[in-house]
């Protein structure tokens, strides 16, 4: 089952595009591996407004932000969790409007193994307000619902409106490429655990921080997840032929992929041997450079 990916997207940066009669959204300029064609910031709602994911620490951005909201009000401003694409700005918004921000702090963090394999963590981000799951937050004219994901990270949190029955997915679900799980922050089970959780919401609509919105999510979830079970056994496969090393499994599993995403991969097998411990079908060590044998 191969992911329906939206690769286009129309818009231009900095611009505001009302993308449904509560959201619209500003584009940071950004762009790159990880971050496709940039950080895409919702605004939500009309005169007193909310604000998802305010992106990177960008001074152009801001101004794009605070001219799109222009003779409006910022109310909230919420974060689905602390990476460098979409929570620094989240304090500067803040100090210029005066709303509280939203999010969960909690997280174990990792090291990645260099530069390549994510957009790396917001360590100073600390939210106003600590949400928890299936919390309701009353702005004004809609809700919008806490719902917990972890799995990109330990703290990832998506944002659900009632009102659209649409849900903001941050990193957890995105049109354009599959998420990046990196341990120990990242958690392949809880991954999965939160991709069903998703999917049993039947939301019509996803607005993934990054790419265009998921208009048919039902079968574009249920791809998603197969595309990480495919994936698992094709591991337990490389383990059956005696590649025991990451390393040595990632030219093997990720010859068609842009080799500048190859560290990242490397991460996302990781967490799949992780998981395949866990649950009693591998044995092996904790760490990236581990032998890991089948049971």
């Amino acid at each position: 089952m191969s992911i329906p990916f939206i690769k286009t997207l129309d818009f231009q940066y900095g611009v505001p595009a009302q993308i449904s009669p509560l959201v619209r959204r500003v584009i940071a300029n950004n762009p790159g591996p990880f971050t496709f064609f940039g950080t895409g910031t919702y605004i939500i709602g009309h005169g007193n407004v909310a604000v998802i994911d305010p992106g990177p620490d960008d001074d152009a951005h801001l101004t794009a932000l605070l001219a799109a909201t222009k003779g409006e009000t910022i109310t909230h401003i919420f974060v689905t969790h602390p990476h460098l694409d979409h929570s620094p700005l989240a304090a500067k918004l803040s100090a210029v409007s005066g709303a509280k921000t939203y999010g969960k702090s909690e997280k174990l963090g990792h090291k990645p193994i260099d530069a390549n394999t994510e957009e790396g963590d917001d360590d100073g981000f600390r939210p106003d307000i600590e949400v928890n799951d299936g919390e309701k937050i009353a702005c004004h004219g809609f809700d919008l619902e806490a719902i917990f994901t972890p799995g990109h990270t330990g703290n990832h949190v998506c944002y659900a409106l009632p009102q659209e029955n649409a849900l903001f997915s941050g990193d957890h679900i995105m049109g354009w490429s599959t998420s990046v799980i990196i341990p120990p922050d990242g958690d392949m089970s809880d991954y999965l655990d939160s991709l069903d959780k998703v999917a049993a919401r039947d939301f019509a609509t996803l607005y993934p921080t990054h790419g265009a919105p998921i208009t048919e999510p039902a079968p574009f979830i249920a791809a998603y997840k197969q595309h990480r079970v495919t994936r698992e056994n094709q591991v337990i496969e490389c383990l059956r032929q005696g590649t025991t090393k990451i390393i040595d499994m990632v030219p093997i599993l990720y010859a068609n992929v842009d080799k500048r995403l190859w560290p990242a991969a490397a991460r996302s097998l990781h967490a799949h041997l992780i998981r395949l411990v866990k649950i009693g079908r591998a044995i092996g060590g904790v760490n990236l450079g581990d032998n890991y044998h089948l049971i």
